[in-house]
């Protein structure tokens, strides 16, 4: 298994070294939440993506940050940990 780099844009003081989870074999099955995180015509991509998850087996749950200049607050963080087997968030200007 492969280890990457990933650099935090949130004030990084030190690189994180974190380990890729694995992927799923298929979505098939799985909860998928899309986070749009209250940018200008996010929605209307993630409602485009829902569509395609959906038609490939996926349950969609979507939620939204409640602006985009802030982090997710906690209680949003933990909704979709323990609702959602995978996550994509997306943003469009």
């Amino acid at each position: 298994m492969s280890v990457r780099v990933i650099l935090d844009p949130t004030s990084e003081r030190q690189l994180a070294s974190r380990e890729l989870l694995t992927r799923p074999k298929t979505i098939s099955g799985q909860t998928i939440g899309l986070l749009d995180i209250s940018k200008a015509r996010g929605d209307v991509f993630l409602d485009q993506l829902e569509t395609r998850l959906t038609t490939a087996g996926a349950n969609v749950l979507r939620f939204r940050k409640p602006t985009f200049t802030k982090p997710a607050p906690v209680d949003l963080r933990h909704e979709i940990a323990t609702k959602c087997t995978l996550v994509i968030e997306a943003l469009a200007d």
